[in-house]
């Protein structure tokens, strides 16, 4: 089935009268412009490509042969925003930035955007970013990062990118781009109004203000529509043109020689300055939303044709045809050239093998894991022994040994420099490392993360605070979204390693009620790929951060380090004054993935973790006065569960009492259990587990918390 815009083309080019004679190509296209003929050819030649691949989307998913469909017609403008920069410059790129693409790949030998898009479109596994995973935007070597973002996730990460570049360059680190490029991020006009592109933009303008290198471009690529929503006329304008500490530039993206100007303006501007620029490009949506978009259930006839005339690949071809000389039918023929190209590429790989299989499909998630796995901190770290330390202090030390080991190595979060952390775990570290390692952010979680997630792509190691647990699903889909999927959907090509430090777990006697006592991980436990340590002794919390930076160091990986704060500062396990949950700074390491059995009793096995390793402790002392042998398997990481040992100890007893301080629907319990029976356990089995609840305020949060009497109770009844 004929496109129209497609038809509309072809007649309205054909209609053309022809205009001045053959221009010389070295020539200005017009006077007042620094793009000659030449350079509107290849920008119209990047806008045919883009054309004619969304039409090609239509025609391979017509056939059974296509898996993605939304296009950049009427947004081939951005072509222009591409030759205003340089292929050094990172870039993030939203779903309709084909134009951009086939530009950028102008400027590197070797590219073969056409077929790269394609391959995505097909799922084909040749495809060069995912291996067939996604149909995206990305190329390592045209520094265009992959996004799957749709609703501007990816402009907090693009805030740390172009954060890091200074940042780095100041710490005398490495970093993929050079030290003058500037970072460029797309989004649509719907998306601007997303919480997570209002903050990012606020995120810049604040690091801006105070006077901190921040490269940024961002493109509001506004069409006027976010599916079948309108924008308000006027609406980006309003918003973002008068805002400080951002400069706005605004352009017409159906002009190609417009849109060149104005983008090497704000290019020029930001390399300048170092500051973020605001790059309001209007453009036009032609071909509805997406392939299974039905355009005319929410626009008329009339708007959908009266857009039709804004036509960038139209008003390119008008331009070639007025001032460079080139006739309609030349024009029509370069057209209809580009078309049998992409056809002709687009029947070649829709035949090509796609991923067949979950190994296959889940190769960047095992490798990543298994490298993470592998990972072992540098052997001359602070030596250990020494005076006792709580959970807090081995924390801090383990931090102070991270950043002396890793020159690139930054602490970060809200009031973690000069305070040192609201529990004390960073204090000092500012002091001793510098502001420009460890320093305070704005106050926004997911402004925090998308720091650390372009911070990792720099070759810096992020550590970011997220205050308490509650807080991090204020900007889970950072770590989801984005942090999460980089390795999987680049076929680990980019990565962005770090370690996020959370403070949580519940026992706080009912201080500050359900944001400062949340026992809730089930919306991390779920995310595949990452690795989640919840360290509960002060000797185990030492090494497990220095596993983890290693980790993320030498695999890339994505960690969560939750900090029990109940723990911090406990001294005594049993009785006042025993010391005996204090431990001196370790030597040896721990892998992550492996847990750490106490004891050897014979009639019960607890498999626990976080508070439950202490309160455990306790019950089992109390038990083994009533002549019950326990043994207690602490997890210490909740991604991935140390299984193997799980099951070895379940079965040493044929008793296994899983102790979860999480909440019983969502809780690490539940996959403890699933685990073992997965793997055979033939034993007794139970659980107890915290209520469904949110946590209350004062001696009330303890009626809804697990207790060490329903631990105690839970294990006479399987014993007896």
């Amino acid at each position: 089935m004929a496109e129209k815009i497609d038809e509309y083309f072809v007649d309205a080019v054909g209609a053309l009268a022809a205009g001045a004679t053959r221009a010389d190509r070295s020539a200005p296209i017009v006077a007042t412009s620094t793009l000659t003929v030449q350079d509107v050819l290849d920008l119209f030649d990047s806008q045919l490509g883009s054309r004619h691949l969304d039409l090609a989307a239509r025609w391979l998913r017509s056939r059974g042969k296509g898996f993605y469909t939304i296009g950049s017609s009427g947004h081939e403008g951005n072509a222009a925003v591409a030759a205003a920069l340089r292929y050094t410059d990172p870039a993030l790129l939203h779903y309709r930035s084909g134009g951009f693409f086939l530009e950028r790949a102008r400027q590197v030998d070797g590219s073969d955007p056409l077929r790269d898009v394609l391959l995505g479109l097909c799922a084909a596994t040749d495809e060069p970013i995912s291996g067939g995973r996604h149909k995206l935007f990305g190329r390592r070597d045209l520094n265009v990062i992959p996004q799957t973002s749709t609703i501007a996730s990816h402009l907090p990460r693009a805030v740390g990118v172009a954060f890091s570049i200074g940042r780095a360059a100041k710490l005398k680190i490495d970093t993929p781009w050079p030290r003058d490029a500037i970072t460029v991020c797309s989004f649509g006009d719907a998306s601007a109004n997303h919480s997570t592109a209002v903050g990012a933009v606020n995120t810049a303008t604040h690091a801006a203000y105070q006077g901190l290198p921040l490269p940024l471009l961002f493109v509001c690529e506004d069409n006027g529509i976010g599916i079948s929503t309108k924008t308000p006329t006027g609406w980006i304008a309003a918003s973002f043109g008068n805002r400080a500490g951002v400069e706005y530039f605004a352009a017409d993206g159906s002009d190609v020689v417009e849109a060149h100007a104005v983008a090497t303006r704000a290019v020029d501007w930001v390399r300048k300055h170092r500051k973020p620029a605001f790059l309001h490009l209007r453009t036009v949506r032609l071909m509805g939303h997406a392939g299974s978009d039905v355009e005319a259930a929410y626009r008329t006839p009339a708007e959908i044709t009266g857009d039709y005339q804004r036509d960038p690949v139209l008003r390119t071809a008008a331009l070639l045809i007025e001032h460079a000389g080139l006739s309609p039918a030349e024009i029509l023929d370069c057209y209809e050239a580009k078309r049998s190209e992409v056809i002709g590429i687009a029947e070649e790989v829709a035949e090509l093998p796609q991923l067949a299989s979950a190994a296959a499909v889940m190769r960047p998630l095992h490798d990543a894991l298994a490298d993470a796995v592998a990972a072992r901190p540098p052997s001359d770290a602070t030596p250990g022994g020494g005076e006792p330390l709580t959970v807090a202090q081995s924390v801090n030390r383990a931090l102070a040994d991270v950043l002396t080991e890793h020159p690139g190595a930054l602490v970060f979060g809200e009031d973690v420099a000069r305070k040192g952390g609201v529990y004390g775990v960073t204090r000092g570290l500012a002091q001793k490392f510098g502001p420009a390692r460890v320093f305070d952010t704005i106050l926004d979680e997911q402004a925090i993360l998308g720091l650390a997630l372009g911070a990792g792509l720099a070759g810096l190691l992020p550590i970011p605070e997220i205050q308490y647990l509650a807080y991090l699903h204020n900007a889970a889909d950072q770590i989801r979204g984005e942090g999460a999927t980089l390795q999987f959907f680049s076929d680990r090509q980019y990565r962005n390693p770090m370690v996020v430090r959370v403070a949580g777990y519940g026992y706080q006697k009912g201080f500050g009620g359900h944001f400062h006592n949340d026992n809730a991980v089930g919306a991390l436990r779920d995310i595949p790929g990452i690795v989640i340590a919840s360290p509960s002794r002060p000797d185990d919390a030492a090494a497990m951060m220095r596993t983890c930076a290693a980790a993320a160091r030498t695999a890339g990986a994505l960690c969560v380090y939750l900090e029990p704060i109940a723990l911090y500062h406990v001294r005594d396990l049993h009785d006042d004054g025993d010391d005996q949950w204090l431990a001196p700074y370790p030597t040896e390491s721990v892998p992550i993935g492996r847990a750490r059995t106490y004891g050897d009793g014979s009639d019960l096995t607890i498999v626990t973790f976080g508070n439950g390793v202490p309160m455990s402790l306790r019950v089992a002392r109390r038990l083994e006065d009533a002549g019950i042998s326990t043994r207690i398997v602490d997890l210490r990481w909740l991604a991935p569960l140390p299984v193997a040992d799980v099951v070895r100890e379940a079965n040493a007893t044929g008793r296994a009492l899983v102790v979860d301080e999480t909440r019983a629907s969502g809780g690490v319990s539940e996959g403890v259990l699933a685990a073992l029976v997965d793997n055979g356990y033939a034993g007794a089995l139970a659980r107890v587990a915290s209520e469904d609840s949110f946590i209350p305020l004062g001696d009330a949060a303890l009626t809804v918390l697990l207790s060490e009497d329903q631990i105690e109770a839970a294990a006479r009844k399987l014993t007896s």
